[in-house]
């Protein structure tokens, strides 16, 4: 019996030469290639576990070590776990604990998932584990996650950038804390802006907060969200203004896993986009020539006579 009868009924007759004698000695004589080890730093969300990615929960899924941090993320993510996979909770661990899993795992060729709360690209030590892991040679990966500013923002039911009154979200915290504020990123210097403030890690000094916050100009009566554990069972928020901020969060002790959003837009309304003006266009949608007309008059009276004005001439056209 010759080789052909083997081959797929769509094989070539010059298949013939190949016989299994042929190749089998080149296939076994190759080592299988050694697996290459891997780190995912995976963004859970704010808190609840079905904020979780299709992307992080498949790393979680297929890691051979997950740490995670049991203090600041829900237990059900584990849920997401291979069986037989290692658990370590990073609460306990070092920067070089957590190291010595991602050198273990580049000898090994194990994938670790390293789960952070909220989104690792903000206040989560990542870029630390990034460097080490460039030093070891092992594959990095990022997974970004759902930030518990945006979480609170949804829970408020508000936009933070709304036309006219705020295009801006300032990210921060108050300095004073653990680690150091570069200069010139104090709460006050950025509170001359007037825009949204998402402040972080600060509900223990709300006090120093509060001052911070007037001396950079914000009216007393400017409406501020606190949100303590945000999206966790025992969520708490609350609307105060920056007046009352303080008496606010010590009537409820809070001191920390506590966001604010400050700034008018948590409250402003009577504004649109021009993105879904119907005197607006784009590459999917034409402008109809009235509304058209009516934005234009509209922009100009901005230049002119101010926002107010502008807003008048877009609701006479319909506008809004």
């Amino acid at each position: 019996m010759t080789a052909t009868s083997n081959t797929a009924p769509n094989a070539t007759p010059n298949a013939t030469s190949n016989t299994a004698s042929d190749t089998a000695p080149n296939a076994s004589s190759k080592a299988a290639a050694p697996r290459a080890g891997k780190v995912t730093i995976v963004g859970a969300g704010p808190g609840a576990a079905d904020l979780l990615t299709f992307r992080a929960a498949r790393a979680i899924a297929e890691a051979d070590v997950v740490i995670w941090a049991a203090s600041l993320v829900r237990e059900e993510v584990l849920e997401h776990a291979r069986a037989g996979a290692e658990i370590l909770d990073s609460a306990s661990m070092s920067l070089e604990d957590v190291v010595a899993v991602y050198e273990r795992a580049s000898r090994e060729g194990l994938a670790v998932a390293r789960i952070h709360s909220g989104d690792p690209s903000l206040w989560g030590g990542t870029q630390e584990q990034v460097d080490r892991c460039a030093e070891l040679g092992i594959e990095v990966e990022i997974v970004p996650g759902v930030s518990s500013f945006s979480a609170v923002a949804a829970i408020a039911g508000r936009e933070l950038t709304i036309p006219e009154v705020a295009q801006s979200v300032i990210l921060t915290r108050l300095g004073g804390g653990k680690t150091p504020m570069p200069p010139g990123e104090e709460v006050r210097e950025f509170a001359r802006h007037g825009t949204t403030m998402a402040v972080f890690l600060s509900a223990a000094r709300s006090g120093q907060l509060a001052v911070e916050l007037l001396e950079g100009g914000y009216p007393t009566d400017t409406p501020v969200v606190i949100a303590h554990q945000a999206t966790w069972p025992d969520e708490l928020v609350l609307r105060c203004t920056v007046g009352t901020l303080e008496e606010t969060v010590k009537e409820h002790r809070l001191w920390k896993h506590t966001l604010f959003l400050v700034g008018p837009a948590l409250s402003a309304s009577g504004t649109r986009s021009h993105l879904y003006h119907p005197g607006h266009f784009h590459g999917h949608r034409r402008a109809e020539p009235a509304a058209r007309r009516a934005l234009r008059a509209a922009r100009r009276a901005s230049g002119v006579a101010g926002a107010p004005a502008a807003r008048e001439t877009v609701r006479e056209a319909g506008g809004e």
